[in-house]
């Protein structure tokens, strides 16, 4: 029934054909019907095609259509027959009543296609009223969410296009411009084409807009509620991370200034022998490398808290990376031995932020190692390269395999835990999402500890070559 009753209704000129072929097609039939019922009684079988021309084309065809029909039936098969005339008062009678009849049903047709016409475009719009609620209400961005919804309440009322701007919009010659208001104040426009036709442009004006203005004043006090939020927990993980940079100043800060102190004032004394110098200056020249890989440490992390640590990816060898993260542990022979496959690719990362990444994650494993040798492989696995960090230590419990990696956090003695900021896992992983790739820990208590690093591989071009990792960084 639905695609009978269309809102456009087929050519008239189709709908006289149909009457046409439909009023000599039932006046045959009558002809074979002529000895099985009374002559008076078969002309109801003409109200069929007027019913269905009625409800197709309207009710001034269907009128038209019971006018030909009652002609018709008069010429055909009234008698005397072949004459416009009708010798007998009684089918008179009945020629008025069929007529009477077809023009009512005709009517009844009209009134029946126009209500079913109002329940769907009803239906229609509760659609668009629903599918507009999604996506102003989805979650996602009004400014990527307004189009779409331009676009679907345009094909839900059959016009070229359909515009919402969260603004006011002066009418133009070439669009039709509805304010959205909420309460006396406007917060959008909803923006038409000039050249629509009028029944759609009313319909939007008094079926669509106030489900538009309920609907996107909802959206914006959504997204001004959603953003307080994110402001408020931005604040509150700023609190958070004043308060451990300040434990962090006052502590892991004044640890090594107070031996680089305590040794200083030591080596003013005249009785000190060679030996006992040569201890002391190197205690200085250990906590000042401490104290330097910590301020390091609080400016890296600050950068990635800022979003400011962008990398300059550059083609660089793993295996160089690697090793240029060891070199300044200043770890003794056999503490890390280095397994990576010989036929990995070329990276395009930034070789500095992957070096200072080994450098954490091989500095925390040699921490935890407990004395054992730290292992690091690496080989391609589906277009990835893998990297593990394996150290022989204590593990880590499952409670605390993700919190380890959060800025300050350290994990407990059982734990593995030990000297330290708490600072090194968080900038590897913000270094290696940084460059496209993850990190995650695998371990189990009392056993291994496996830090995985993920790295994407992109084919180098034939006119690019590895270069230094560590080029043009200071």
């Amino acid at each position: 029934m639905s695609g009978v009753l269309k809102a456009r209704r087929p050519p008239p000129a189709a709908g006289i054909a149909v009457a046409g072929a439909g009023v000599a097609l039932i006046t045959l039939l009558l002809f074979a019907l002529d000895n099985v019922a009374p002559v008076l009684s078969l002309g109801v079988v003409y109200l069929l095609i007027v019913l269905a021309v009625a409800t197709i084309w309207g009710l001034w065809l269907g009128v038209a259509t019971a006018l030909a029909s009652a002609l018709t039936f008069n010429f055909f098969h009234i008698p005397p027959t072949g004459r416009f005339t009708i010798a007998d008062s009684e089918n008179w009678v009945g020629l008025v009543v069929f007529f009477l009849a077809a023009v009512f049903a005709s009517t009844l047709a009209q009134l029946a296609r126009t209500r079913a016409l109002e329940a769907e475009q009803r239906r229609q719009e509760a659609d668009l009223s629903a599918e507009m609620a999604r996506l102003l209400l989805g979650g996602g961005r009004l400014e990527t969410t307004l189009p779409a919804v331009g676009q679907r309440l345009a094909q839900a009322l059959g016009l070229h296009s359909a515009a919402i701007e969260l603004r006011a919009v002066a009418p133009g010659a070439r669009s039709v411009v509805f304010p959205l208001r909420e309460g006396g104040r406007q917060i959008g426009t909803l923006v038409l084409g000039a050249g629509e036709p009028e029944a759609p442009l009313r319909r939007a004006q008094l079926r669509v807009v106030p489900a538009l203005e309920a609907l996107l004043a909802a959206a914006l006090e959504r997204e001004a509620l959603q953003a307080e939020v994110v402001e408020t927990a931005a604040l509150r993980r700023s609190d958070v991370i004043k308060t451990a940079l300040l434990r962090a100043v006052s502590h892991d800060l004044r640890s090594p200034l107070t031996a680089i102190l305590t040794a200083g004032e030591a080596l003013r004394s005249p009785t000190l022998d060679a030996a006992d110098r040569t201890e002391l200056a190197a205690a200085v020249v250990e906590e000042a490398t401490r104290l330097s890989r910590l301020i390091e440490n609080l400016l890296d992390l600050s950068r990635l808290e800022a979003h400011a640590a962008e990398p300059r990816p550059q083609w660089c060898s793993l295996e160089e990376v690697v090793a240029a993260a060891i070199e300044p542990l200043g770890a003794p022979p056999g503490t890390f031995k280095v397994a990576l496959d010989r036929d990995l690719p070329p990276l395009r990362a930034d070789a500095a932020q992957l070096e200072r990444v080994f450098a954490n994650l091989l500095d925390n494993a040699r921490r935890h190692a407990g004395g054992q040798p730290v292992s690091i492989r690496g080989r391609d696995v589906g277009g990835r390269i893998l990297i593990r960090v394996v150290d022989r230590g204590p593990g880590i419990p499952p409670a605390q395999q993700e919190r380890i990696f959060e800025p300050f956090y350290r994990a407990d003695a059982a734990a593995g835990g030990g000297r330290g900021a708490g600072l090194g896992l968080a900038i590897a992983r913000g270094f290696v999402e940084a460059n496209g790739g993850r990190v995650w820990v695998e371990s189990l208590p009392s056993q291994a500890t496996s830090f995985v690093v993920e790295l994407p591989i992109e084919p180098p071009p034939d006119s690019e070559v590895a270069t230094d990792p560590l080029a043009g960084h200071a």
